[in-house]
């Protein structure tokens, strides 16, 4: 490539005005994301740069005089590709691909077009976890009405929104009020008619989605059977055991620090019994 012409693209992306609104590119991790070189009407290219331009500032790719070049050093050296309408390709990605992007167009006229680009790279969603703690009013058997709390959880908690979806006989609203954490909780009451009503999960970002669906009347069934026990009766007998071993581990660090002193200072005595020894 003729550097002077190349150091000219240099002088031209300079001077022209940066993008307010950046182009907005959304990637998976281990995918592909393509950067369109987006120009206008009978605008007939015939050089183009692409820069990566944070983190870091570095050349990615050039098209100059009808000759590609994508082996330039860089953190996406070997992961380009640039197409034949001169966009620009990056795979696989990785987490930290993500950042911002230019690309300045020259026509066969002299004319200079620029753009920004802005890649978000993000983790495919795992399937999300869903708990269902019951509280049951009085000892009715079985209980007329059932209150649950719905807890989902996603292990990549990064940039994902959650949502609830319920389907049944009936028509049950649920409040705004009634969601927490940001809708990783929600809060229902549940009547005989319910038993079919089923709860789905969904956790989502901008490039996947998954869900998990449970039916909380069984588990008020299970709370309400002869010998069931509730989160509150497994609470009394796993918090006291919890304490006593925790209680446990306290004194036999402290004993094993007693015993450590103790051959401390045997140790001593015996070295001051020895300097003590007159020799015969």
């Amino acid at each position: 490539m003729d550097v002077v012409s190349l150091w000219s693209l240099f002088f031209w992306g300079a001077l022209l005005p940066r993008t307010v609104t950046a182009i907005h590119v959304h990637g998976r991790v281990g995918g592909s994301a393509l950067l369109v070189a987006e120009h206008p009407p009978g605008f007939h290219i015939r050089e183009v740069i692409w820069r990566s331009l944070w983190p870091s500032e570095e050349l990615l790719a050039t098209y100059f005089q009808g000759s590609p070049e994508t082996l330039y050093h860089s953190r996406f050296l070997g992961r380009t590709q640039l197409h034949s309408n001169l966009s620009l390709e990056l795979q696989p990605l990785r987490a930290g691909d993500s950042g911002n992007f230019s690309v300045l167009l020259v026509d066969s006229g002299g004319r200079a077009w620029s753009q920004m680009l802005q890649l978000q790279v993000y983790d495919a969603v795992p399937r999300p976890v869903v708990q269902v703690f019951v509280a049951v009013p009085g000892n009715t058997q079985p209980p007329q009405t059932c209150q649950v709390f719905l807890s989902c959880r996603a292990s990549n908690t990064s940039d994902i929104t959650y949502s609830w979806q319920w389907e049944g006989p009936t028509d049950m609203g649920v409040e705004p009020s009634a969601l927490f954490m940001d809708g990783r909780v929600l809060r229902a009451s549940l009547g005989p008619r319910d038993q079919g009503m089923t709860f789905s999960c969904i956790v989502s970002n901008p490039i996947s989605w998954d869900v998990t669906t449970v039916t909380p009347w069984e588990s008020c069934h299970r709370q309400a059977a002869p010998g069931g026990t509730s989160y509150k009766d497994m609470l009394l007998v796993v918090l006291p055991v919890f304490l006593l071993l925790a209680l446990a581990i306290l004194l036999s660090a402290w004993h094993c620090g007693l015993c450590s002193r103790r051959k401390k200072d045997t140790g001593s005595d015996r070295v001051a019994q020895d300097t003590e020894t007159p020799l015969v």
